[in-house]
């Protein structure tokens, strides 16, 4: 779907094209799904409540118009309707949509959809090839699944927290919330996998995604490296545990992350950092050998590095073929040419703004691209052409307006 300058919503091409996401879902994991499966061209109307709508349009500053910029971050390429979940016509109404939709998407604390009639056995059972995807702290079962979840919460209780931070510091969570995104992402790709797997069976099924189990599973070779050694992992501030030297350094006049990932390379790097002496040298020869003697080695590189600014050891090492970059701030890493050139900073149309400039996609599908046509909506403001598209008269929706069952 592509919203024209008049506001008539028309098919577009998409790898989604023609499917419908009703989506149910607030703040920040459930609305990053919604909107990489709007970015492929599904038609996601976003369902928020009658009064403040979704909680992210007030969390700010900044605001871009009325809304913050956190919302504005997440609801590219969607419509809004705004309905009263409480009332009986403003369920009947999201009850008529999940009758047609492809997918629900869903981030209550488990047992609430149900509570509302919006259950995942009552949706299915109106509409048995609906995929529904649920979003929540702790998942749909275990003896925490009652528990209200949040992204800080499971950084720490899932020990992503604790190797996260300098060796000798405080744990500290991801400067983004890893938790919810993680989440949003694997919701997204348990969604995919179900509406592939229905082209098969003819039926849907239940995604059940929690920030908890998204966390645990990025620790990845971290976890592996527990269960081989049986060895707590510690931080290691930018460092990896597994790969020397793999971390920040400081330069002359900034700093700069090198990533050795190999003998080959540790053997260019230690050349062109004029270290010599260093490259055969039988304590650091291979990569085992680095990381049982990093606490030797890397004072040695760390003080080689001071004799040249940021920009030279970046020339220098990438001439050299050692994988380095700057370790850039936001507005820096934004402007980069090749971010630039891959579209990953637009500007888009809003209703109100005119423009709101937002990242892009990251997703580059060669026959059918991603596409982003529209900034996010106001509050409510596709609310009529959904009922009409429901085929509600004008007469009834103005009733409904009235009422307060919709906005």
């Amino acid at each position: 779907m592509t919203e024209q300058s008049t506001g008539a919503w028309v098919e577009r091409a998409g790898a989604l094209r023609g499917i419908r996401v009703l989506d149910l879902t607030r703040i920040l994991s459930g609305p990053f799904a919604s909107m990489i499966l709007a970015d492929l061209g599904a038609d996601v109307i976003k369902v928020e409540d009658t009064k403040g709508g979704d909680d992210t349009r007030h969390w700010g500053p900044p605001f871009l118009g009325e809304d913050a910029a956190y919302f504005h971050s997440v609801n590219r390429n969607k419509r809004s309707l705004s309905v009263d979940l409480k009332s009986g016509a403003g369920l009947d109404i999201v009850l008529r949509l999940a009758d047609t939709a492809d997918i629900v998407l869903e981030n209550f604390r488990p047992g609430t959809a149900e509570r509302l009639g919006l259950g995942y056995a009552a949706l299915s059972a109106r509409n048995p090839r609906l995929v529904y995807g649920s979003v929540s702290g702790y998942g749909h079962t275990g003896p925490l699944s009652g528990r209200a979840g949040y992204d800080a919460i499971a950084q720490a209780m899932s020990g992503a927290m604790s190797v996260t931070g300098v060796k000798d510091g405080e744990a500290v969570r991801f400067g983004i919330a890893g938790a919810d995104l993680g989440a949003g992402m694997w919701v997204t790709i348990g969604i995919l996998s179900a509406l592939w797997s229905r082209e098969s069976t003819g039926v849907g099924q239940h995604v059940d995604v929690s920030l908890l189990d998204g966390q645990v599973s990025w620790l990845t070779y971290v976890a592996q490296n527990y269960f081989a050694s049986g060895v707590t992992p510690g931080r290691f501030g930018s460092a990896h545990p597994n790969i020397v030297p793999y971390q920040g350094f400081s330069t002359g006049d900034g700093e700069i992350m090198v990533a050795v990932g190999n003998d080959g390379l540790w053997r260019r790097f230690a050349s062109a950092l004029g270290l010599h002496e260093l490259v055969d040298d039988p304590r650091f020869a291979t990569n085992p050998d680095r990381v049982t003697n990093r606490d030797v080695l890397l004072p040695l590189i760390s003080a080689a590095l001071t004799a040249r600014s940021a920009v030279e050891w970046s020339d220098l090492l990438t001439e050299a073929g050692v994988p380095v970059g700057p370790i850039n701030t936001v507005a820096e890493a934004l402007e980069l040419p090749q971010i630039q050139a891959r579209e990953m900073v637009v500007d888009l149309p809003h209703t109100v703004e005119g423009r709101v400039r937002t990242l892009g996609s990251p997703i580059k599908l060669s026959g059918t691209p991603t596409t982003l046509r529209h900034a996010s909506p106001t509050q409510g403001e596709h609310t009529s052409e959904v009922l009409a598209a429901l085929g509600l008269s004008q007469d009834e929706i103005g009733r409904l307006l009235a009422d307060g069952a919709v906005r």
